[in-house]
C-alpha cells in the first residue's frame, strides 16, 4: 500500500510539473522525517528571553496544510488566487502532494533574475512566480510557499522601497541572503534588427540600469512589471520594432534573439536579494564567528538633537560595522508636531521617519545584544528583521551562468 501511495504521489508530481515546465529541484520528501528534524533543529535553538525580538508565527515540526490547487501554483500568482485558494477544499491527493515540496516564490515570470535568486537562495525548492512584490509576501504568509527571495537593493538603482515597506507591514524574518551579477541582454522578434526598434519595455530598475545605451538608440522606454515580463510580451503579441530589456534566459525561454548582450551603464551591476521565511533564524553564541552573520533592524527616533548621533553610536562604541542604512517615512505617521523643550506650544511640522540598519554580527552576541539594549533606551519603536548568514562576495552568481547549472559548485 505504501508503495502505490508513493508512486501516486510522484505521478502527480509529475504531471504537475509538466503542465507548466517550470523546474523543480526537491524530491518528494517524508512527512514524518520532516517533523522529526523540526523538533530537533527547535530542541538545540537557544532562547533569547532579555531580547524583545518577534517570536516564530509556528512550531517548525508542525507545517500547516497549504491551500494549493492542482494548476494553480504553475501560473503566475496573483492577490485574487491567493484569496480564491484559501477558500477552496483541496482533494486529499493533491494536497498531501502539495505538501511534500518546498516552494520559494519570487516576483515576475519564468526568466526573471528573481527567478535565479531563488533557485541560488533556496536550491531544493521549486520557485513559484507571483505577480506583484505582496503576493510573494502573502504567499509566504499563508504557507502556500516556505520561502520568498525578493530584492532588496541595487548596486546602480539603490533600494528597492516597496520591499522596505512590506518588511515592516507583514511579521516575517530574513534568514539568508544572496546577489546577482545583472547583464542586461536587449531583446527582440527573430529577424529584427537594432536599427528596426522604436520602443523598448522592460522593468523601471532594468530600464534605469541601461539609460545611457537606450539614449543612443533612440528608442522610447516603457516600464512595465518585470524584466521577463517584457521579453514575455514581445513573444506573445509577435510586437514588431519592439525590444524588451531582460536576461539571456529569458531569450532562451521565450524564443527571441538577443540583439546586444551587457548593455548596463556600469559593469559591476550588482542585485542583493534577502531570503524570507515565517521563523526567525536563531544562531547559537560564538556562531557568528565562525560563520559571518548579518542583522538587520528598523528603529524609530525621539525629536531632539542628535537623536540619529546617539542612535549610531551604540554601534561605533563596539566597533560594530554598519553594512547599509535606509530611512523610509513612518507611513502610519508621516508628519508630526515637535515641541521644543521648556515651549508651551507646539512648535513646526517634521516629516517622522523610520531608519533600517544592517550591520555585522549575530543576534547571539553579547555585543550586539548589548548594543541593541542600549539603542531601545532612545527607540521608541525597533523591532529586529533578521539574524542571518552574510554573503562575504557580491555578485557570487552571475546572470549569465546557465540555468541548469546555478547551484553547481
Amino acid at each position: 500500500m505504501m508503495l502505490k501511495h508513493q508512486t501516486y504521489q510522484q505521478r502527480l508530481g509529475q504531471q504537475q510539473r509538466a503542465s507548466h515546465a517550470l523546474p523543480c529541484h526537491c524530491p518528494p520528501r517524508s512527512s514524518r522525517s520532516w517533523q522529526q528534524a523540526g523538533h530537533q533543529a527547535c530542541a538545540a535553538q537557544p532562547r533569547h528571553s532579555n531580547l524583545q525580538v518577534a517570536q516564530p508565527s509556528s512550531s517548525m515540526g508542525h507545517r500547516q496544510p497549504q491551500q494549493l490547487v492542482p494548476g494553480m501554483q504553475p501560473a503566475v500568482l496573483t492577490m485574487d488566487s491567493l484569496l480564491r485558494a484559501a477558500e477552496q477544499t483541496v482533494p486529499q491527493g493533491a494536497e498531501e502532494a502539495n505538501r511534500l515540496r518546498y516552494r520559494a516564490a519570487y516576483q515576475g515570470v519564468p526568466g526573471a533574475y528573481s527567478e535565479m535568486a531563488a533557485c541560488k537562495a533556496c536550491p531544493d525548492a521549486e520557485p513559484v512566480p507571483c505577480e506583484q512584490f505582496e503576493v510573494a509576501f502573502q504567499a509566504l504568509s499563508q504557507w502556500t510557499t516556505d520561502w520568498a527571495v525578493l530584492p532588496i537593493e541595487n548596486s546602480l538603482g539603490g533600494s528597492i522601497h516597496t520591499v522596505y515597506d512590506l518588511l515592516l507591514r507583514y511579521r516575517l524574518h530574513i534568514v539568508g541572503e544572496t546577489s546577482i551579477a545583472v547583464n542586461h541582454c536587449l531583446l527582440a522578434l527573430p529577424g529584427t534588427k537594432l536599427s528596426d526598434l522604436t520602443r523598448v519595455l522592460s522593468h523601471p530598475q532594468a530600464l534605469a540600469q541601461t539609460d545611457t545605451y537606450l539614449r543612443k538608440l533612440g528608442v522610447v522606454k516603457e516600464a512595465v512589471d518585470d524584466t521577463a515580463g517584457a521579453a514575455q510580451m514581445v513573444a506573445r503579441q509577435q510586437l514588431q520594432g519592439v525590444g524588451a530589456v531582460a536576461s539571456r534566459r529569458a531569450a532562451e525561454l521565450y524564443g527571441l534573439d538577443i540583439l546586444d548582450a551587457d548593455i548596463q551603464d556600469a559593469k559591476d551591476n550588482v542585485t542583493r536579494f534577502i531570503k524570507l521565511a515565517r521563523d526567525p533564524l536563531l544562531s547559537r553564541e560564538g556562531e557568528g564567528l565562525a560563520t559571518p552573520f548579518k542583522t538587520s533592524i528598523v528603529f524609530s527616533l525621539k525629536e531632539g538633537p542628535g537623536q540619529l548621533f546617539k542612535a549610531l553610536s551604540v554601534f561605533a562604541l563596539r566597533d560594530i560595522d554598519m553594512t547599509k542604512i535606509e530611512s523610509r517615512p513612518m507611513r502610519t505617521n508621516p508628519i508630526v508636531l515637535t515641541k521644543p523643550d521648556g515651549a508651551a506650544q507646539l512648535g513646526k511640522q517634521r516629516f517622522n521617519y523610520l531608519f533600517y540598519i544592517d550591520f555585522v554580527g549575530a543576534l547571539s552576541d553579547p555585543v550586539c545584544q548589548n548594543a541593541l539594549r542600549h539603542l531601545q533606551e532612545s527607540a521608541p519603536f525597533m523591532r529586529v528583521l533578521g539574524s542571518y548568514p552574510m554573503e562575504l562576495q557580491l555578485g557570487g552568481l552571475d546572470s549569465n551562468t546557465p540555468f541548469d547549472s546555478i547551484n553547481e559548485p
